[in-house]
């Protein structure tokens, strides 16, 4: 099985290949470049480089929300023409949950976070089982970052952090957090489209794919102009 996986749902730009057991190629960006110019140069580059033809992919699978409402538009629209094209299936991949897969085998509670303004993370919380299969302690949800450590702190348990939360709310968590934790390295604390592959590769395996018609991105909240837009209607209502 072969399986396409893009990541643009921060500011991290990744394309990768894997089959079955094997990553074949990632190309992984974190710098200041819209996903639009930077998301069909990588994957036409790993083709190139690897000499795969594009007709050889079971499926194409995409972090598909939350994060940048740009870079989530950006992934949705490439793999969606790609799908079309290819006539093949989309995967979308929780992208907490394709964070969460950086971290496989470990067996402390893994808890990605992503900045959403306003004090508040992109969070879940994941464990690995002793299968080393993926289970969903708390499903992603926008959240205070000072809630999500007490509920951390309830839990009692062992924890690491990745994502790019860590920046922002690094200093908070380690003033209030009463667990062990640890914030993951650099090579494993940022979106990689090689976790999203292989988590996409097990949900596709379940049978959890989409076509490019039905494919549409999970935001979990509204845009910041959509929330402003609502402001200003209701302060009319008023």
């Amino acid at each position: 099985m072969k399986i396409l996986g893009f990541d643009s749902s921060g500011l991290v730009a990744s394309v990768a290949i894997v089959s079955d057991d094997n990553l074949i190629a990632e190309y992984t960006v974190n710098y200041k470049k819209t996903h639009s110019q930077t998301l069909l140069p990588m994957l036409d580059e790993i083709v190139r480089m690897t000499e795969t033809k594009k007709d050889s992919f079971d499926a194409l699978a995409v972090s598909a929300g939350p994060g940048s409402f740009t870079g989530l538009r950006i992934g949705s629209a490439t793999v969606k023409g790609l799908a079309l094209a290819w006539n093949i299936p989309i995967v979308s991949v929780p992208t907490l949950e394709g964070l969460a897969y950086n971290m496989w085998g470990t067996r402390q509670l893994i808890c990605p976070i992503m900045d959403a303004r306003r004090n508040q993370v992109y969070t879940g919380l994941y464990r690995f089982d002793d299968n080393n299969e993926l289970e969903t302690v708390m499903d992603q949800i926008p959240l205070d970052i000072n809630e999500l450590i007490c509920r951390i702190n309830e839990l009692n348990q062992e924890v690491v952090f990745l994502g790019d939360g860590i920046v922002p709310f690094g200093d908070t968590i380690k003033q209030n957090i009463n667990v062990k934790y640890s914030f993951a390295p650099a090579h494993m604390n940022k979106q990689r489209a090689g976790s999203v592959a292989v988590a996409g590769m097990a949900r596709y395996k379940a049978g959890l794919y989409e076509s490019g018609n039905d494919h549409s991105p999970i935001y979990l909240r509204a845009s910041q102009a959509e929330r402003e837009r609502k402001e200003k209607m209701k302060g009319k209502e008023e």
